[in-house]
């Protein structure tokens, strides 16, 4: 670690960007090409960008004001991409080492993505931290990504250098670590950059952790360009007007594959805002899309939901959204009620609810498996509860004032995919019964990174992906239903947590995303249903009729009793995309609850 030390004491300089100077205006790249557009025929990422180089198109990165600060021609990507791959080289890496990048939204990061990969080497990205208090926990998160993945160099920006340095410096195979900047002051070798292949790895995608540690997802070139190639051509039906823009992060499979990836092999543009602007003022996504006539932009539900409560009446005045054609929805469960929410709020802004495309992937199937079919908005069953828990079946609502869930329909797997449906044997089930989700096709990964248990875990015989999904076929397309890690069985009843969650959030102290339910193990081996609840008031009253309310609820809609604790705000953990992690808010609770014991017995001792 010597030579980290010290390249980290050398002087920091502008990160390697490209800028115009001050006599010109900074112009986006435009949608429209001077270069035919190809969408097949790539067998690696460096030979797609290799082609995207000969056209005028890019990357267009903006500040939380709207205001574009940096672009990035796919021509200047391949150039600085390459110059970057040749100081890499002289580090003497073996192929396929490993290469850490905390992905921040900036050209740095993309610049060296690509660079790893004209070297011959395995970049994967970090994430940035989700907020400022949590140093600590952020410091770990890294540096067991660095040591997993047995990383030999590791790079941040100035904001996030410090956590890096910090984070790498017991992890004894990393052999430097700095910024961009300081890379590009490296000499760089007279060589000649060799050519990847199908079957080499691409990168490695770290699975968010919703559920457990994060893991290394092994993704080789040709299940890349196979995944890719069903997004751009089945998925979108992309075209040379279309034009993207996103708010995705760039270390999460969505906003990486589907959003930095896809536009570059499609040879479009496409406009970024950072992740952490969109979370303080949404609006000024929907107003690139406006502005730019940006045709394909996805989105979480929680984003939409995000922009449904935030934007300003006001607003919407000011917004054309009738050029959005494709509003892809994935990354997790998708609850109808906020489709129809956001369609409402924005249809006098021009926005049309047929351009709803809800598709389902993960990341260890590089990112997509199913696509509904574009242009026809979004479908939803209503399945009776009863016989969904009973019987394990989907049967459609026959009869009014019977308890319902509505599942939208994620469509059907890209070509060459399949998709089946297993039971607790493993055997496969018919259309309409629930259980497990299966995914087999040229994306599925090879493995989790140094991972062999985890692996065997999730890879079946014949390649079979077990996604640790539940859900059920309905007249051929996928129907989402949960995690099988969020089904808590009590007395044998399966109770989804979503669904616990989403009683927890229709009150009115509850907000959003603020309440997470699992299940904990009693002495006796049954199961008890939790509920942690972030809450805001200060009211010991309040707080008891809140509990009180909630239990009585909970007990009405699913005949358990259940344990609820509030906790401050900011209390429940999430994963590095954002979404609240259950597994860990599970482990907090255990923690706190074995603590108050432990005091409990002291104070007793102590009278």
């Amino acid at each position: 670690m010597s030579s980290t030390i010290t390249k980290l004491n050398a002087p920091l300089t502008q990160a390697f960007d490209f800028q115009p100077s001050s006599e010109t205006q900074l112009m986006p790249t435009p949608t429209r090409n001077t270069l035919a557009q190809r969408l097949v025929g790539f067998e690696t990422l460096t030979d797609a960008l290799e082609y995207a180089a000969q056209g005028i198109t890019g990357y267009n990165f903006y500040d939380a004001r709207g205001k574009l600060r940096s672009i990035l021609p796919y021509s200047l990507l391949r150039n600085n991409a390459r110059n970057l791959a040749k100081r890499l080289v002289g580090f003497g890496l073996e192929r396929g080492s490993r290469v850490a990048i905390i992905a921040d939204t900036s050209p740095e990061f993309v610049e060296l993505f690509f660079a790893c990969r004209y070297a011959g080497l395995v970049p994967f990205a970090m994430p940035v931290p989700v907020n400022l208090g949590s140093h600590g926990v952020y410091v770990q998160q890294l540096k067991g990504m660095l040591e997993s993945s047995q990383a030999s160099l590791a790079f941040a920006n100035l904001d996030y250098i410090n956590f890096l340095a910090e984070a790498a410096e017991k992890v004894t195979l990393l052999e430097w670590v700095g910024t961009p900047a300081q890379l590009n002051e490296l000499p760089a070798q007279e060589v000649t950059l060799q050519p990847n292949q199908p079957d080499e790895v691409a990168y490695l995608q770290f699975t968010s952790g919703s559920t457990r540690m994060p893991r290394g997802v092994v993704i080789t070139e040709r299940a890349l360009m196979c995944n890719l190639m069903g997004i751009v051509c089945n998925g979108l039906e992309i075209t040379p007007d279309d034009r993207s823009a996103s708010w995705l992060p760039f270390y999460h499979d969505m906003g990486l594959v589907g959003l930095v990836l896809a536009p570059m092999v499609t040879q479009i543009s496409v406009d970024y805002l950072a992740t952490r602007d969109f979370a303080i003022r949404p609006l000024q996504w929907l107003r690139l899309i406006s502005r730019n006539r940006c045709t394909v932009a996805f989105s979480q539900p929680f984003g939409l939901k995000l922009c449904t409560m935030r934007v300003r009446e006001s607003d919407l005045k000011e917004l054309d959204l009738s050029c959005w054609r494709a509003a892809g929805i994935g990354a997790e469960m998708i609850r109808p009620d906020t489709l129809r929410n956001f369609a409402e709020k924005f249809a006098s802004a021009g926005f049309n609810g047929n351009a709803f495309l809800p598709c389902y992937g993960l990341a260890e199937s590089t990112l997509a498996v199913t696509f509904s079919k574009i242009g026809s908005g979004f479908h939803s069953i209503q399945i009776d509860s009863k016989a969904l828990i009973d019987k394990r079946m989907a049967v459609r609502l026959q009869a009014e004032g019977r308890k319902s869930n509505e599942f939208v329909n994620c469509g059907r797997p890209l070509p060459g995919h399949i998709v089946k449906i297993v039971g607790e044997d493993g055997q496969p089930l018919e259309e309409r019964m629930l259980g497990s989700v299966l995914v087999q096709g040229a994306s599925v990964m090879s493995g989790y990174y140094n991972n062999p248990v985890e692996t065997e875990k999730a890879l079946k015989p014949d390649n079979w992906l077990d996604t640790g999904d539940i859900g059920y076929l309905y007249d051929g397309d996928l129907y989402i239903t949960g995690r099988r890690t969020d089904v808590i069985i009590v007395n044998g009843r399966n109770i989804r947590a979503q669904d616990v969650e989403e009683l927890a959030e229709q009150q009115p102290e509850v907000r959003s995303r603020e309440a997470s339910a699992f299940g904990v193990n009693d002495e006796d081996g049954s199961t008890t249903v939790v509920l942690v609840i972030e809450c805001r008031l200060t009211s010991v009253t309040e707080r008891h009729a809140l509990i009180k309310r909630l239990q009585q609820l909970v007990y009405m809609a699913f005949g358990v009793n259940c344990i609820v604790e509030l906790v401050p705000p900011h209390t429940l953990p999430r994963t590095s995309s954002g979404k609240l992690s259950r597994f860990a808010a599970r482990q907090g609770y255990i923690q706190r609850t074995n603590l108050n014991d432990q005091l409990a017995v002291v104070e007793s001792g102590d009278r």
